[in-house]
């Protein structure tokens, strides 16, 4: 699509001078909120016209990770060849224009999910280097001019699903899942130059008739796909990481155990989230529901777990959010809720109107101001209230699949689906 000259140039000048920051999928404060106000509700995307849209820029294959945001630079992860090669993509946020990609080859035949690709962990920065979780490829850091810094190998990551975590900045360290598989560990690494600080073996190679007669059918599979939450609470900072069967704590500086809660199923998608002196995290498929407190020591199951679901009724990948009493999340069916955040008393269950066949959301929910924005495997992003009364703002197509949550900063929206990458501003007229 092309704009007017004079229209790109103000964008682009207003964008680089207070360009706010997305510095991971989950935003600066790791809960899916922007900090920022003034974001689009509404946009359109067609060849006919297409209104709010300053770019849109195709993708050279399909993938599910999501994009991050520091100044003027955009970053997403993105495999070519099946995984052969794993690459990190940097776009001018200006024009959508790609500056530079660079990556890492891997010849082996890594398993995953037909529905899941090759690099699926989304990247994350500190504005001096941008850091990839290859996962059987490695652990990569890039400059912000795509030179390769350090590459750290955590060995093989093999599960019939592949994997999804993202790393975590925390500090002088990386925090990076390795996982899931039987060999799957928790490693803290020295973010300058990739070196191992420590590991916390997680090995996932338990029979599902462990975990306390499950009854979900996860074809036998067993294993979380959640990223690391560091969450600094009561003097000390904890890593929150839900695992096959348990929520886990552990110290960021050493990667000991803090404390342990019973009840987590065999799998996980969704990572764990904080608000409101409460932890929320829930299980995969029709998994459990874990409301917690989030200080302790040891097994605090019996004082710390508020609120149990042994089973959940829907099937969850997204991230819940956290707002004045209330949790809203996508369950993977194309349905939005609205929990009580101490009870899990529903408030409200809703489907999103998908504009195709295909309603489901792998994204999580992000927060900006009052209104929660999610998309669709249809490409629909959705607009909701924050409130505990159901109300849809506006529902934006686009036409592409996306498992991915968008970025926001200063004003604008970033949009990855498994054909194209789009920036969505609140300021640009209909274009013909």
């Amino acid at each position: 699509m092309k704009l007017p000259p004079v229209l790109l140039l103000s964008l682009a000048m207003a964008g680089t001078a207070c360009a706010a920051n997305w510095p991971s999928w989950r935003g600066p404060a790791q809960n899916q909120v922007s900090p920022d106000k003034g974001f689009p509700v509404a946009w359109k995307w067609s060849p006919e016209g297409s209104s709010n849209i300053v770019w849109r820029t195709e993708l050279p294959e399909a993938g599910n990770s999501s994009p991050i945001v520091w100044g003027d630079r955009i970053f997403v992860t993105q495999p070519l060849d099946d995984g052969k090669k794993r690459t990190l993509m940097c776009f001018d946020r200006r024009n959508g224009k790609l500056l530079w990609q660079q990556g890492v080859d891997y010849e082996l035949a890594d398993t995953h999910h037909e529905a899941n690709t090759h690099c699926a962990g989304s990247p994350t920065t500190d504005g001096e280097r941008i850091i990839c979780n290859f996962a059987s490829a490695g652990i990569v850091a890039y400059d912000f001019s795509g030179k390769q810094l350090w590459k750290t190998d955590l060995g093989l990551q093999k599960h019939n699903w592949g994997s999804g975590s993202s790393p975590v900045i925390h500090g002088d360290l990386v925090i990076v899942y390795h996982g899931p598989g039987k060999d799957s560990a928790l490693y803290g690494l020295d973010k300058k130059t990739g070196a191992k600080k420590w590991s916390t073996p997680l090995p996932e190679d338990q029979p599902i008739e462990r975990f306390d007669g499950f009854a979900g059918n996860t074809n036998g599979m067993i294993g979380s796909f959640a990223t690391p939450l560091v969450l600094g609470h009561g003097g000390r900072d904890d890593i929150i990481l839900p695992v096959s069967g348990k929520l886990r704590a552990f110290a960021p500086t050493s990667g000991e155990s803090s404390w342990t809660i019973d009840g987590m199923n065999p799998l996980v998608y969704a990572s764990a989230s904080y608000g409101q002196d409460r932890i929320v995290a829930y299980g995969g498929y029709f998994g459990a529901a874990i409301v917690a407190k989030p200080d302790g020591h040891g097994d605090v199951t019996s004082s710390h777990r508020v609120y149990y679901e042994k089973r959940a009724k829907r099937h969850r990948i997204g991230s819940p959010i956290i707002k004045d009493g209330y949790v809203y999340f996508s369950n993977t069916i194309g349905l939005a809720e609205c929990v009580e955040l101490e009870s899990g008393k529903t408030v409200w269950e809703e489907r999103l109107p998908s504009s195709k066949t295909v309603g489901e959301t792998w994204g999580s929910m992000v927060l900006a101001e009052d209104r929660l924005y999610v998309i669709n495997q249809s490409g629909d992003t959705f607009v909701l209230k924050a409130s505990p009364k159901y109300e849809l703002l506006s529902s934006n197509p686009v036409g592409e699949l996306s498992n991915s949550t968008p970025a926001f900063a200063d004003g604008d929206i970033f949009l990855r689906t498994q054909k194209a990458l789009y920036r969505v501003a609140r300021t640009v007229p209909v274009t013909q």
